[in-house]
């Protein structure tokens, strides 16, 4: 299975059971980053994360910004700069930029109920 695959399955089980979610996007990219542009992560309060937008300190960032998105529901683009604090204790610094869209994923019980009946 996909990464990708992973996300959407794990946002459509949450929507059946009736959960918010938050989806996480990599949406623009420079420089050395973990992951690339389209790379998802779902920040599921409930079940954890499914997928990842790299690790680490800007995963920390975005995770962090998902539990406000969650609350708000006002979608978010975040950028994570990775260029900072070259001369840090840890060598671990890629380089780059990424920005991230956040944004709820909400279920919707009406859409749901006609899905599993088999309407369009």
């Amino acid at each position: 299975m996909t990464e990708d695959l992973a996300v959407f399955e794990a946002a459509e089980e949450a929507a059946r059971a009736g959960r918010a979610v938050v989806l996480a996007t990599i949406v623009h990219c420079r420089g050395s980053v973990p992951r690339g542009a389209g790379s998802k992560m779902l920040v599921d309060p409930e079940r954890g994360l499914t997928g990842t937008v790299g690790g680490g300190c800007g995963e920390a960032q975005v995770i962090e910004a998902a539990a406000e998105v969650l609350e708000t529901g006002t979608p978010r683009l975040l950028r994570i700069d990775l260029t900072e604090d070259l001369f840090s204790w840890s060598p671990a610094v890629c380089g780059g930029v990424f920005d991230v869209f956040i944004e709820r994923v909400q279920p919707t019980p009406a859409r749901l109920d006609r899905t599993a009946a088999g309407a369009p």
